[in-house]
């Protein structure tokens, strides 16, 4: 066999359709769209619309409530700290604070603080400044003899809130 005498299996492939080329094609005039409206032109979409029924997403009960100003926090679990320091990524006998949980690579942004959790396992003594902390976790570095220092975030004030603070002094 060559390449050149290589072919598609007998009804592999499919002639396109050719739309609105005269009644005899079954395909003509409307093109199978059917008659006007807005269905039968491009651009379609009516994404929920039931006929002018009452549409399920406006039928069905609203629940809960979404906190839009709840508190974003990282999370890094205590396996992952332990292999940065294993790595050398982080020195343990310094307090261990955001900024070098950002240089070693644990944390991209801190958003609204850093959050420690227990998942894995700490055997070396460490110091770490958070901005919270299981119970689990703040036992699991005690018990390594080591401490967590839970502190609030401290963000930078905006331009906006100094200027608050003008108009309201």
């Amino acid at each position: 066999m060559k390449l050149n005498q290589l072919s598609d299996n007998v009804g592999a492939r499919r002639d396109r359709k050719r739309v609105g080329r005269g009644p005899s094609s079954g395909l003509g005039k409307t093109s199978g769209k059917g008659q006007k409206g807005q269905k039968s032109r491009s651009g379609v979409a009516i994404n929920g619309f039931e006929g002018g029924q009452m549409p399920l997403y406006r039928r069905l009960p609203k629940r809960g409530f979404k906190n839009i100003h709840r508190k974003q926090y990282r999370e890094i679990n205590l396996g992952n700290l332990q292999s940065a320091i294993d790595a050398n990524k982080i020195d343990a006998s310094k307090t261990v604070t955001v900024a070098a949980l950002q240089s070693a690579g644990l944390i991209k942004t801190p958003k609204d603080g850093v959050r420690l959790l227990a998942r894995g396992a700490l055997n070396t003594k460490i110091s770490i400044e958070v901005a919270g902390a299981s119970k689990a976790a703040v036992a699991s570095v005690e018990k390594a003899g080591g401490s967590v220092i839970v502190a609030a975030l401290v963000k930078a004030p905006s331009k906006n809130s100094a200027a608050q603070a003008k108009v309201e002094g």
